[in-house]
């Protein structure tokens, strides 16, 4: 006995609905099926149902990837003005890793500093400034340090306060008390920001 073969497990939506199309077709006013069941218009309605979701779904996906074109089109273009700003930020900071952070960017690590805690810094030196109020200091540079913390204490061993940064190895620092008594310390931080121990304090009365 013959046996019905639909075979629609790898059909397409719209070949599903063709099928169905052919089928009723075909077996309206067919004498071999007088009672279809389900109806033939059963079929017909849920045919065209599925037609207008397949049209539905289709005009939905081209709208997608419209969409998507469109978003990626405006991505790549705020990434080259972006890129266009870092090139700017980086120039008019003249590589200062504080300021280029101020604009709301990351530094980009030295892939030839060393990772993890800076060693102390050596030869801490300080000298008068320029004006009153004022002192300059300087320090043996560390290798592959991304900038130094500079602190300042009036009464050792009292509290020490962060006074500033450097992105180099010396520093003027400003905002001093004329005949005051100061100590400095300084200490070299990491390109992954892990701080060295501070050096051994040095001692200035202030200009």
């Amino acid at each position: 006995m013959a046996k019905v073969k639909l075979a629609m497990g790898n059909m397409s939506p719209q070949e599903v609905t063709d099928l169905a199309t052919r089928i009723v077709t075909m077996m309206t006013g067919n004498a071999n099926f007088p009672t279809p069941n389900p109806a033939l218009a059963s079929i017909t309605t849920q045919k065209n149902t599925t037609n207008t979701s397949i049209t539905t779904q289709e005009t939905t996906k081209a709208t997608a990837e419209a969409a998507t074109i469109t978003r990626d089109t405006n991505v790549t273009s705020l990434k080259a003005l972006l890129s266009q700003l870092a090139t700017y930020v980086e120039n008019a900071s003249g590589g200062d890793a504080a300021k280029i952070e101020s604009a709301g960017m990351s530094v980009r690590a030295d892939s030839t500093a060393p990772v993890g805690p800076m060693p102390q810094v050596l030869d801490l030196v300080l000298s008068a400034g320029d004006f009153d109020g004022t002192l300059d200091a300087m320090w043996h540079p560390v290798r592959g340090a991304k900038s130094y913390e500079v602190q300042v204490s009036a009464d050792p061993p009292g509290t020490w306060t962060q006074k500033m940064a450097s992105g180099k190895s010396s520093a003027t620092i400003e905002g001093l008390t004329s005949g005051a008594k100061l100590w400095v310390r300084v200490r070299a931080v990491g390109a992954d920001n892990k701080p060295g121990p501070w050096s051994d304090p040095a001692v200035k009365v202030v200009p």
